[in-house]
């Protein structure tokens, strides 16, 4: 109860208080939709006496056109509240979408990299829609609902308070009904949600995976497997309505057991003569027409069930806690000349797992020359090439750049001095103009064309259709291994960082490409400070110092010609790569 009353007064403070003005709109008419309501019972009371008792000619015009003018005011009014409160719920829903995107984009690179992506799509599209409904349908509901229920019984009341007190009996059994309902529906909900979300998850790993698929042939198996995930999610959505329309029975049964106790009882009052007719039917309108409001005020729980269960799954990823602290009253960091030290670094992607990805890393990277580092694969290599932005923070020990520690500086300060370009190439499905300016926004065309040249890619821009207006698709889709790669470098160029990190940065080019790109990389690197992790070893040969990473740890350092000379596990790596030649 107390965590439901936290998350409605967390939803009010953050998000509600922003639209205050429109949602008071919204329930003044609702209070017109109240009154023409209760109105409308009520003037039946004079109409039947008048018109049909005392056969009043006067009025026999004047209550229809009474009762025409009601009904209208009640469906513009119904309408202009709600129209409002689709604008709040929209603007809410936006507004906490961009939330969580704001979260997402601004979280741990280890937090995204634990996470799927489909829990995240799921979240941010089902669970933020039930949210919304929560503050747009369930919100004006109860105070129109409330309003026009409070209405009715007023006029119920004056006809016949003996018939109300029997009348109202029905408002506390709807409300336990809906109370019963609303821990079933909000179990169910949560359940539906979470097949929604595994059903995202499969379509996520169907585009991410579909040329695997088609090689392996295997769109049988995956049919078979995404037709069992919405099958799971039809089920659970049929059950999800099934226990919510269990109210309808309730409610009818409810209705019909009041109405037959009403008649039976106002037929002995009406014979008693404590009746009149035209002020029965007249409560016989008011309370059919109250049955209405009292059947959504009864299902309102179950819909306010529904977005606490949403909130309580999509409030987390707003709160997202990182781990990567970026104290803005840290003070700039002052770069020199570029040298960077790991002093005892331990490091581990998960705590707790008994395996360290780096243990007790030493490094002294000299400013303004390229150092590299070579290993196996799963040495640590890329690891140590993620601390140094700060991607990742470690366990135990210090990094300096300039003899400032990394974690006492700002981390936009930091992040400005480095450029990275890696193995898995990132480009967005835009033009190769946006992907490039991703680096500099504010770079001229002069800047763009001298980084494509300079990388070797105005070679294929200046054959597409658009050149660098052209869309290149999802993550590249539209360009070559080698092209994405070339396009990677020449953002890296185009920001013109003073440190230089490169994982396997030309591993997707061929023999010739990779020859240019190493002469375009040794003029970007120039004077720069330049780490390189690279499998082939001819590329990083002139390389001022090389470290060779084994098992998270280092094991030698030196140039090449020293390592050839004094490390086995270098020499070892150098005549497997090269005694093939």
């Amino acid at each position: 109860m107390k965590e439901n009353l936290d998350i409605i007064k967390r939803l009010y403070r953050d998000y509600t208080t922003n639209y205050l003005n429109k949602i008071i709109l919204a329930v003044v008419f609702s209070l017109f939709v109240a009154a023409s309501t209760s109105s409308i019972a009520y003037l039946l009371d004079p109409a039947i006496e008048k018109i049909f008792l005392e056969k009043d000619q006067t009025l026999i015009y004047l209550i229809p056109l009474a009762i025409v003018i009601a009904f209208s005011v009640k469906g513009i009014s119904l309408y202009i509240s709600k129209v409002i409160m689709i604008n709040v719920g929209q603007n809410l829903k936006a507004d906490v979408q961009k939330d969580m995107l704001k979260s997402l984009i601004s979280s741990d690179t280890n937090y995204i990299n634990k996470s799927h992506s489909g829990n995240f799509i799921s979240k941010l599209n089902a669970d933020v829609f039930m949210l919304q409904n929560l503050i747009s349908v369930a919100l004006l509901n109860l105070f129109k609902d409330s309003f026009t229920l409070i209405g009715l019984l007023c006029v119920m009341f004056f006809q016949n308070w003996k018939l109300s007190l029997i009348a109202i009996i029905m408002i506390p059994l709807a409300g336990y009904t809906a109370k019963v309902l609303g821990k079933r529906i909000s179990k169910a909900s949560l359940q539906e949600l979470q097949k929604t979300e595994i059903f995202t998850k499969k379509l996520v790993e169907i585009f991410k995976n579909h040329k695997l698929i088609k090689i392996f042939q295997a769109e049988k198996t995956e049919n078979s497997r995404s037709h069992k995930s919405l099958d799971d999610l039809k089920k659970k959505m049929i059950k999800t309505q099934v226990v919510f329309m269990r109210n309808t029975p309730i409610m009818e049964t409810l209705t019909g057991i009041m109405i037959a106790v009403l008649l039976i009882y106002s037929g002995t009052l009406i014979n008693n003569d404590e009746l009149e007719i035209n002020n029965f039917f007249s409560f016989l309108a008011a309370m059919m027409l109250a049955y209405q409001p009292v059947r959504a005020l009864a299902g309102l729980n179950i819909s306010i069930n529904q977005g606490l269960t949403a909130a309580k799954r999509v409030l987390p990823i707003v709160d997202i806690e990182n781990e990567i602290k970026d104290n803005k009253n840290y003070p700039n960091l002052i770069f020199k000349n570029g040298e960077i030290n790991f002093s005892n670094i331990d490091f581990n992607y998960n705590i707790k797992t008994d395996k360290s990805a780096l243990t007790k890393i030493n490094l002294d990277i000299p400013g303004g020359k390229t150092t590299a580092l070579v290993g196996p694969s799963g040495s640590g290599k890329s690891t140590i090439l993620s601390l140094i932005p700060r991607f990742y923070d470690p366990q135990n020990g210090e990094i300096k750049i300039d003899n400032q520690i990394i974690k006492h500086v700002n981390l936009s300060s930091l992040r400005k001095h480095i450029s990275l370009v890696s193995q898995e190439t990132t480009l967005f499905d835009d033009t190769i103009k946006n992907n490039l300016l991703y680096a500099k926004p504010d770079a001229s065309m002069e800047n763009l064309e001298k980084a494509a040249n300079d990388s070797f890619s105005m070679e294929f821009i200046s054959e597409l259709p658009d050149k660098f207006e052209t869309i290149i698709g999802e993550n590249g889709l539209r360009l070559s291994g080698g092209q994405k790669q070339r396009i990677s470098i020449a953002r890296a160029m185009l920001k013109n960082s003073s440190i230089i990190l490169l994982d396997e940065a030309t591993s997707a080019l061929d023999s010739e490409t990779e020859e240019k790109i190493q002469n375009a990389i040794q003029r970007l690197t120039k004077n720069k400070t330049t780490v390189i992790i690279a499998h082939r070893l001819s590329t990083i040969l002139n390389s001022n110092l090389i470290y060779v990473i084994e098992n998270g740890k280092v094991v030698d350092k030196g140039t090449h010609k020293t390592l050839l000379a004094n490390s086995e596990t270098y020499k070892n790596f150098y005549q497997k790569q090269f005694s093939k030649n």
